[in-house]
């Protein structure tokens, strides 16, 4: 993820759940345009936090091992409220189903007790062309993630 829209994973439970958060400082470089005088985080990064987790759900349950994890689809989208800067979008995305190579999760994104965002995603893990070698790397590379936006969390408590 060259662009991680997640700070801290909070609770991680492969095969079922994912808990992260995303903070904004004021200083993410889209928030000077998106808008000048009501800073908002845009929809699509609102999402995007939301994909990010799925993600990592994804390949934590497939132990690190898939290729790509790519979004097939998003349905029921539902943006509710703004996340401004000095607030945090809490999420949680669920496996609700597995199919094969495609999960379906269930995501939602809250600031405070209001929610801000929510959709069902669709997910697929695909086997990339590149060699083997690379495929280590980028696994080892996401698991390292993982880990720590792991540590993050336990640093704020």
């Amino acid at each position: 993820m060259r662009f991680c829209q997640i700070d801290q994973i909070t609770q991680l439970i492969p095969g079922e759940r994912i808990e992260a958060a995303r903070s904004l400082t004021g200083n993410e470089d889209y928030l000077r345009d998106h808008f000048p005088r009501f800073a908002v985080m845009p929809g699509v990064l609102m999402l995007e936090s939301l994909f990010q987790a799925s993600a990592l759900l994804v390949r934590a349950t497939e132990e690190y091992q898939s290729g790509l994890v790519l979004l097939r689809a998003v349905k029921n989208v539902k943006f509710a409220d703004f996340v401004q800067p000095d607030q945090t979008l809490n999420i949680v995305s669920q496996l609700i189903k597995r199919d094969g190579n495609q999960y379906v999760m269930k995501a939602e994104g809250r600031k405070d007790e209001s929610l801000a965002v929510s959709g069902r995603l669709i997910l697929e893990c695909v086997e990339g062309e590149q060699p083997k070698i690379v495929s280590q790397h980028a696994n080892l590379y996401m698991r390292q993630l993982t880990e720590q936006l792991q540590q993050a969390a336990m640093a704020c408590q």
